[in-house]
């Protein structure tokens, strides 16, 4: 797999000129940025409506320097009234940076001196790099990626933490975009056996320690739902581990086996290309489901940010992938297996097969010893009518992790809504040939969904579900991501494991 290149990053006082940048000023009415005054400002806007009209300055609020290729831009956050403070930063660096491409400049300085700028150094690198992102790899003509630097200038007593801001929130776009690539390709590119390798891979080159299992080895070890899903497809299924082993504290630099203190497990849903299987979907929009590996696309590379950044926990990463295909061999609804903890399912339908390859990665957490789960999965395609494409859903079974968990996406911009577990759905997934199915009713399919997780949970684990199928992909231009994936979660699970580090 290729990954997109990552950004360079700068920070510094100042920013030396090159005649091949574009300055952006942020304007906001209550945050200082360091600007010059009002009269500055009026100048500026009349300049950029002598060279491009009013419309343009509308839109952009000023452009400054030749005509066709302004050397400055200036923007004010109410642009983006309808999105936190942080967001509105992100999605006018993102607008400044395809500005900048538009325009042919190799880079991009945002000016942040003022007091209130040290403190969205990450944003404003967030969303130039997740800004600039483009999927092209398979047009006959790629287009340059053009912009190659991001400065930020900021006031000498905060560049240290300025850099620091903006180290993490680099690798972290990064890591995103490189989600964002795994997920874009077709599915015929992206199989089990793709997210096996790209496992192995981030373990060689952060030193995290992976374990996979194949075919056979599900097989004898007793991972019957990543069995049932896969087994009409010609590309059998996998079961992924990586694992992060920090040095624990006065241990003479041996790793820390997580035994009994806290261990996290991320938990990635990995349905490389999912047809619903016998019980088929219909053809619009079906090409969409190449993404319905997007949980397990970010779990595997907010691994790699945790390693990266050292983070002090102890964290295990595992990923349930297969292909759900109706071919000669497909489960058929009706068909039962018994689950790694005893349980048996009826398959009521082949696509709700996402919560079938979890019930064998939830046992796999338990069996690793995690304390503390988060899973993210497409899962349902209830949430997206309840919630839209721009707000994923959140279940758990434990109220105050499950708001640690909401708390962990809002620094970055990505929103959960936490809905309830109603015991009394458990009715809906009863069954008379099995302990339970598959799916439940028409009505309240997020939270029947996550009902029928909880039964697979490991006893005594903190658990939170995060239901992603709004957010994973767009279909058009939102906010800072263009159309496309856009890796939804893996900062989120980042920045979980983080604070867990820190509690």
């Amino acid at each position: 797999m290729t990954a997109s290149e990552p950004l360079r990053v700068e920070v510094g006082t100042s920013a030396p000129e090159t005649g091949d940048q574009l300055r952006v000023f942020l304007l906001d009415d209550d945050l200082d940025f360091g600007l010059p005054g009002r009269e500055w400002a009026r100048a500026f806007v009349a300049n950029a409506r002598r060279l491009y009209g009013e419309a343009a300055v509308k839109r952009e609020i000023a452009l400054h320097g030749e005509e066709g290729r302004p050397s400055a831009a200036a923007y004010h956050l109410r642009l983006a009234a309808d999105w936190p403070k942080h967001d509105r930063v992100r999605i006018l660096a993102a607008r400044a940076a395809r500005r900048a491409r538009e325009f042919g400049h190799s880079e991009v300085v945002f000016a942040l001196r003022g007091t209130d700028g040290p403190g969205l150094v990450g944003a404003a690198v967030e969303g130039a790099a997740l800004g600039l992102y483009r999927f092209d790899r398979y047009r006959k003509d790629p287009a340059d990626p053009v912009v190659q630097t991001i400065r930020i200038v900021t006031a000498e007593e905060a560049v240290d933490g300025a850099r620091a801001a903006a180290r993490t929130a680099g690798s972290l776009a990064a890591e995103t975009n490189r989600a964002r690539d795994l997920i874009n390709e077709p599915g015929e590119a992206v199989t089990p056996e793709t997210l096996a390798e790209e496992a192995r891979t981030i373990a060689r080159e952060t030193g995290l320690e992976a374990q996979v299992w194949e075919e056979d080895d599900l097989r004898e070890a007793g991972y019957p739902g990543l069995i049932s899903v896969g087994q009409g497809s010609h590309r059998p299924p996998r079961l992924i581990v990586l694992r992060h082993r920090p040095p624990a504290p006065g241990n003479g630099g041996a790793n820390n086996g997580g035994k009994g203190g806290r261990h996290l497990a991320l938990i990635g849903k990995g349905i490389t290309f999912d047809t619903g299987g016998i019980s088929l979907k219909p053809p619009s929009g079906m090409w969409t489901m190449k993404g319905d590996m997007s949980g397990a696309a970010a779990v595997l590379r907010a691994m790699s940010a945790i390693a990266r950044a050292r983070v002090p926990a102890t964290v295990t990463g595992i990923v349930a992938t297969a292909e759900n295909y109706p071919g000669p061999h497909a489960t058929r609804p009706g068909d039962i297996f018994v689950a790694r903890n005893g349980k048996s399912v009826m398959v009521d339908n082949t696509d709700a097969e996402g919560r079938l390859v979890l019930t064998d990665a939830l046992a796999r957490a338990g069996e690793e010893g995690a304390t503390h789960l988060v899973d993210a999965a497409t899962l349902t395609g209830a949430v997206v009518r309840a919630l839209g494409v721009g707000v994923a859903g959140v279940l758990g079974n434990d109220p105050e992790w499950t708001r640690e968990v909401i708390a962990a996406g809002e620094p970055h911009g990505e929103v959960f809504w936490e809905l309830p577990l109603v015991k009394e759905y458990r009715e809906e997934l009863r069954c008379d040939s099995a302990d339970l199915k598959n799916i439940g009713g028409i009505n309240a399919g997020t939270i029947t969904a996550a009902l029928f997780l909880e039964e697979f949970v490991p006893g005594g684990a903190k658990w939170a579900h995060l239901d992603i199928a709004g957010p994973f992909l767009v279909e058009k231009p939102w906010k800072y991501y263009p159309k496309g994936a856009t890796g939804f979660g893996v900062r989120t699970l980042f920045e979980v494991a983080s604070r867990f580090a820190s509690a």
